[in-house]
């Protein structure tokens, strides 16, 4: 009898452990996820019908991410425009520690992406896995040639592209298509040369306009390199469509051990607002409305391609948006009382909480709880160090200088394993702002949204720096510099560890590009 009582204690313990208390539904031996990032491009908080109630369209796809996984509320892009974004995504490095201080980069030249280093892609494909990107670069690529008429030679390959920075396959357009290269590119070939030129057609809407066919003699007069067949409004549809077939043929690989890594950086809600027909004037809030659900439908068409596929438990889908929303947000909010950028001020290009603070969402059922929050705040820069945790792969000191893991946080939304962790803003014109906690401290002020540098000189009496608590003042309305100096020296001295030691994250300091960087007013490099 002694030893049934034993046995049934033992029993007992162990139901216990397995019961206590546990939401996420970890298994003890987790196979590799398939991974798919989803970029939008422009869209704000208030762009996920989930996340903003009263939303003037419905996003029930991205719903679904927010209802079946977890939302990290405070959530950020690393700067407030796309070629920076794009960079730290990939590479879980600021990119204002490259050549890039400011503005963004166009569709032709050398990649911002440097040779060799790590991105998600090679890491990934180090760790087995395929990998693919379709959609959008904007990190640049060279072609042969110049942009002048005739100057081109189409047929030979580009180079320094997605296939050089870890990708096993790409298909996609260069850049944004209010400029670049207007044609589609698969791996290192350019399928329609662009032999024609294109512009800006205005839109009826203020602040929109197209990039579609028909190009008409005046049109032949633009500056953009545009394929005859290249239509703007089927550029979501193609990539999506792209993006299932990625999905279909790569599930074999990965119910075999090999999973697969998918990047689908969208096109949309970037302007020109070129929503598809079937989506044209179904939303209450005019074309910007019908281009966020035909986004929706979108990233609807990728899940339901994992479902189909038995792949849904064991991918993990990571959803966020390259910055705020446009500037053209105010027509929206004005005209349809829709809120982009929810209460938080600002928009794209600003160094305020609308310019970065982004929808930011991952779902893996076999991992994730349902419908979780974590509040920390957090950067798309975590992306890389966070796979590789999940994958048991560790980062040489070289790779992912600002990269921590989100992995803790996703098993269990009340660790949060780093929280003294700073997080650093950045603007169009290149200024900056610290988040620790609660608080930010924006290092110039007035510095971020418009198209040039603007700093608003402070009054007699008024503060250079802005000071935020963003736990009670999330609309940043209230500067607190004076009331609180000790905080600001204190945040001041951090950022300037941080630019210095050319790391956010424990490691051995890495070098950085120090030159021609005016926006470091409170610091002098030496």
């Amino acid at each position: 009898m002694k030893y049934v009582r034993v046995f049934s204690l033992l029993v007992g313990c162990v139901f216990l452990v397995n019961c206590g208390g546990v939401s996420q539904k970890t298994k003890p031996s987790q196979a590799k996820p398939n991974v798919v990032i989803i970029y939008t491009d422009d869209q704000g908080y208030g762009d996920v019908s989930a996340l903003n109630p009263d939303a003037k369209f419905k996003t029930p796809h991205m719903d679904k991410l927010v209802n079946e996984g977890l939302t990290f509320t405070d959530g950020h892009s690393s700067d407030a425009v796309c070629t920076p974004s794009r960079y730290s995504l990939l590479t879980g490095r600021y990119s204002w520690r490259t050549s890039l201080k400011e503005n963004v980069l166009h569709a032709d030249g050398p990649c911002l992406i440097e040779k060799d280093r790590m991105t998600i892609a090679s890491l990934l494909r180090d760790n087995g896995y395929n990998t693919a990107m379709i959609g959008k670069w904007h990190l640049q690529m060279e072609f042969v040639g110049d942009s002048k008429e005739g100057g081109r030679d189409w047929s030979q390959p580009f180079t320094d592209g997605p296939i050089e920075k870890g990708f096993d396959y790409f298909f996609g357009i260069a850049a944004s298509m209010n400029y670049g290269i207007l044609t589609y590119l698969e791996n290192d070939k350019v399928l329609d040369p662009p032999t024609m030129y294109t512009k800006k057609k205005m839109d009826v809407t203020p602040r929109t306009y197209r990039m579609t066919p028909p190009y008409d003699d005046e049109q032949r007069k633009g500056y953009v390199e545009v394929a005859a067949s290249f239509n703007d409004e089927l550029v979501l549809e193609t990539f999506a469509n792209k993006a299932v077939s990625y999905i279909n043929n790569a599930t074999e690989d990965a119910k075999n051990g090999k999973p697969f890594f998918l990047y689908l950086p969208l096109t949309s809600p970037h302007l020109p607002h070129c929503t598809h027909p079937d989506f044209q004037g179904r939303s209450n809030c005019g074309n910007y409305g019908d281009f966020m659900e035909e986004t929706d439908y979108r990233v609807g068409q990728i899940l339901d391609a994992l479902k189909a596929n038995g792949l849904d438990d064991n991918t993990l889908v990571i959803f966020s948006s390259d910055n705020g929303a446009e500037s053209n947000y105010e027509y929206q909010r004005d005209t349809y009382n829709h809120y982009s950028c929810m209460n938080f001020k600002g928009g794209k290009r600003d160094i305020y909480e609308g310019g970065h603070r982004v929808p930011f969402l991952m779902r893996w059922p076999n991992v994730i709880g349902a419908g979780g929050k974590v509040d920390a705040p957090v950067c798309q820069t975590d992306y890389l160090a966070t796979l590789a945790d999940i994958v048991g792969a560790t980062l040489p000191d070289s790779a992912g200088e600002d990269s921590y893991s989100l992995y803790p946080m996703m098993k269990n939304t009340k660790a949060n394993p780093d929280e003294d962790r700073a997080v650093i803003h950045h603007s169009f014109t290149g200024h900056f702002a610290i988040r620790e906690g609660k608080w930010k401290l924006n290092m110039l002020r007035g510095s971020g949204g418009s198209l040039k540098p603007v700093v608003v000189e402070p009054k007699p009496g008024e503060a250079l720096y802005e000071l935020y608590n963003m736990e009670n003042d999330p609309g940043e309305t209230t500067n607190l510099y004076f009331e609180q100096p000790e905080i600001v020296n204190r945040l001041k001295s951090k950022i300037t560890d941080i630019i210095k030691n050319g790391r956010s994250t424990k490691g051995i300091p890495q070098p950085y590009i120090k030159d021609n960087w005016e926006q470091l007013t409170w610091m002098r490099l030496n």
